[in-house]
């Protein structure tokens, strides 16, 4: 069903893994492809940001005018169905863009782990953290993108993710890796500490 179910992981080397080849790290671009996406990317996703800024202000106004129509039963629950189904797909950062930092380091495996790390301790952070009221945090969820472990493979961010604490959620490494905060559903449990591991 899931990549992650048919891919189970070797105890003998850290970050190895039998099964599946799509956890591991993603083929290394040719320049000559890269950097017409760079270009296109610098000209193309501002006003990519800028639509959805637009899409924004456009729901936002009709969700306004909406609020009329919740007399109707059901309303309600059906416009948070339909607004989770179309903006939750809409990707802030498109697949196509190739940023600054990933065209420099195309294929340097010790750069995004280095990435993944970063991305992880800071969702770490966030998931043990308490709120001023002394209740857990309320994030459950971590999705890591593509674009931060392309050079080092799915199967580093799934071993790397362990290690701090989070559990693996079925997941498609050539998407992104889902993982789910444990200790977010245990009251008074924070999980493991930042950086540990």
């Amino acid at each position: 069903m899931y990549a992650y179910n048919d891919a189970p992981f070797a105890g003998d080397a850290p970050f190895a893994h039998a099964g599946a080849p799509q956890w591991g790290a993603e083929p290394v671009r040719p320049t000559w492809q890269l950097v017409p996406r760079f270009l296109v990317t610098m000209i193309v996703l501002p006003v990519w940001w800028l639509l959805l800024l637009c899409l924004f202000a456009a729901l936002l106004v009709f969700a306004m005018f909406a609020e009329v129509l919740t007399v109707i039963p059901g309303f309600e629950r059906g416009f948070e169905r339909v607004m989770d189904a179309t903006v939750g797909r809409i990707p802030i950062w498109p697949r196509w863009t190739v940023t600054w930092p990933e065209l420099r380091h195309e294929g340097d495996t010790a750069f995004y782990r280095a990435r993944v790390d970063a991305y992880l301790d800071t969702w770490t952070k966030r998931a043990s953290a308490r709120r001023k009221s002394g209740a857990p945090s309320t994030v459950r969820t971590c999705e890591v993108p593509l674009r931060k472990y392309r050079g080092a493979g799915g199967g580093y961010v799934v071993a790397a993710a362990t290690a701090r604490g989070w559990e693996p959620r079925p997941s498609d490494p050539a998407k992104e890796i889902r993982l789910e905060w444990p200790a977010a559903s245990v009251p008074g449990a924070a999980g493991p500490v930042a950086g540990t591991r």
